[in-house]
């Protein structure tokens, strides 16, 4: 069972998002991928109006909506706009099926106007994936470290929360979150380095540890890579590659009645 958390329709050929994700999902039946997740449309906005995330989820709707059997969609949402952040994550999941949150670098998670966000997600059983990343040149402005991921999840410690890309420093990124049981990281994106996979389940333990890969800026492949050349046990490899995200998602999946 593999379920790949970390899906775009950017970058994947095709003209409407029904194209983009019969392509999608074509090149995951090749993988052996049984599901996906899928979020943000085309194109990447790093601070995106209510209108235009409202737009880019309607993108992801459309493409996952022959596909409920193969695939999840988590909304956008951009938490400068907080009131219409929270209506679009009524709109999208309460109302709609979809059954996570995607944020990403228009503003830092330690900011106070997540939490309305985030309480909101807890409410309805959702899954909160925020992107994260340490840059030796600087992060953008509201892009988000494990630092800032640490001091949101800490005061929400009910909440399942993601730490995008580990990091992307994925050394320091496993450390910085390794004292919140509540948060699991996420290994899509960035080079299949040798040790990555490792030192996540000996320091976190196999359980908080997703595979996803961040297609179409990489590939299923090299990303799947990194968990099956682990030298970790093959019972700690299925867990990582798809029971724990089943189990993440298994209070809003079971809450919108959704039989896997």
């Amino acid at each position: 069972m593999i379920w790949d958390l970390h899906c775009h329709l950017n970058g994947i050929p095709g003209r409407t998002p029904d194209e983009k994700m019969a392509r999608l999902i074509e090149v995951a039946d090749r993988m052996q991928i049984e599901r996906l997740v899928l979020f943000m449309g085309a194109p990447f906005l790093t601070a995106p109006t209510p209108e235009q995330f409202s737009e880019q989820n309607d993108q992801v709707l459309q493409a996952i909506s022959h596909w409920h059997h193969r695939a999840f969609g988590f909304v956008y949402l951009n938490p400068e706009y907080e009131q219409e952040s929270l209506l679009e994550l009524d709109r999208c999941v309460k109302d709609g099926p979809m059954t996570g949150i995607k944020l990403w670098v228009a503003k830092r998670c330690d900011s106070a106007s997540v939490d309305a966000i985030v309480r909101r997600a807890i409410e309805l059983k959702a899954v909160i994936y925020q992107h994260t990343w340490l840059k030796s040149t600087g992060n953008l402005d509201g892009e988000s470290t494990p630092a800032d991921l640490h001091a949101l999840a800490s005061r929400h410690p009910e909440a399942s929360i993601i730490c995008g890309h580990t990091g992307g420093n994925w050394e320091l990124g496993i450390r910085t979150i390794r004292d919140l049981p509540h948060v699991s990281v996420d290994l899509g994106g960035g080079d299949p380095t040798a040790g990555l996979v490792e030192m996540a389940v000996r320091e976190l333990g196999a359980s908080r540890v997703l595979y996803g890969s961040d297609v179409a800026g990489r590939s299923f492949a090299s990303q799947l890579g990194k968990v099956t050349a682990a030298e970790i046990t093959p019972e700690e490899k299925q867990m990582i590659l798809g029971q724990n995200l089943r189990r993440l998602m298994s209070p809003i999946l079971q809450a919108k009645g959704v039989r896997l």
